[in-house]
C-alpha cells in the first residue's frame, strides 16, 4: 500500500514540474536518447540556419548603425540576453575577402575578414573546432532556457550547435585566405568599440 501512495505521488510531482529535456529510452532495452543532440539535430538546419538567414543583417550595415548606437541597432536588428547588462545578439550576413586563415595553427581557428575593401580586418569568422560563446542559441527564440532541466544542459546545447556549425564549414584543406566568401552567422556584441566575433552557419567561397 505505501509503495503505491509513494508511486502515485510521484506521479503528481511529475506532473507539475514543467515539460524538461530528459533522456528517454531508444526502446526496450535500447541506448538512452540524447535530448540535446536530438535538439540540434531537428532544429539546426530546418530551423536556426532557415531563422538566421531570413533575419541576417548586412554586417556593413550592422557596423554603420552601432557607430550611431548600440543600442538603437540592437533594438533594429538584434535581441538582448541577460537584461540591461548583457550584449546584443545579431543575426548576421555579408560578403567578405579572408585575410588570415588559421586553422593551420590552433584549435580556436579564426578567419580575420575585410567587409569594406580597405586591406584591413573588419570582423572575425570562427572556425573552430573550439567556438567561443552561444551566439547561435541566444540570436533566435528557438531555444527556450525554461524547457531545458538546468544551466548546465543549456550550455551543453550552446557548445552542441557551435559543433554543428563547424561541421558544415569548408573543410580544413580549403583555402580560404585570399578569397572572398559569403557568410550568414550570428554575432554578440556588448560594446560599440569591439571587433564582431561572428560564429558562422555558412561560408562559401565566392566565384
Amino acid at each position: 500500500m505505501k509503495i503505491t501512495t509513494l508511486f502515485v505521488a510521484s506521479l503528481l510531482a511529475a506532473s507539475v514540474s514543467g515539460c524538461k529535456l530528459v533522456k528517454t529510452s531508444n526502446g526496450e532495452g535500447g541506448a538512452a536518447a540524447d535530448p540535446i543532440a536530438e535538439t540540434v539535430e531537428t532544429t539546426f538546419d530546418a530551423k536556426l540556419v532557415p531563422a538566421l538567414t531570413e533575419k541576417a543583417v548586412d554586417l556593413a550595415t550592422l557596423q554603420g548603425a552601432i557607430k550611431g548606437s548600440l543600442d538603437k541597432a540592437g533594438e533594429s536588428y538584434g535581441v538582448r540576453v541577460g537584461g540591461a547588462g548583457g550584449g546584443w545578439n545579431f543575426p548576421v550576413k555579408g560578403t567578405a575577402t579572408v585575410l588570415e586563415d588559421t586553422r593551420a595553427s590552433t584549435k580556436a581557428a579564426v578567419a580575420e575578414i575585410d567587409v569594406d575593401g580597405d586591406g584591413k580586418a573588419d570582423a572575425t569568422l570562427q572556425l573552430g573546432p573550439v567556438v567561443k560563446g552561444s551566439a547561435l542559441r541566444d540570436t533566435t527564440n528557438l531555444y527556450d532556457f525554461s524547457t531545458f532541466r538546468d544551466q548546465i544542459e543549456y550550455a551543453k546545447l550552446g557548445r552542441a550547435l557551435n559543433d554543428k556549425a563547424v561541421s558544415k564549414l569548408p573543410p580544413a584543406e580549403t583555402e580560404l585566405k585570399g578569397k572572398k566568401v559569403n557568410f550568414v552567422g550570428a554575432v554578440v556584441i556588448r560594446s560599440a568599440s569591439e571587433k564582431p566575433l561572428i560564429t558562422p552557419v555558412s561560408i562559401e567561397v565566392a566565384p
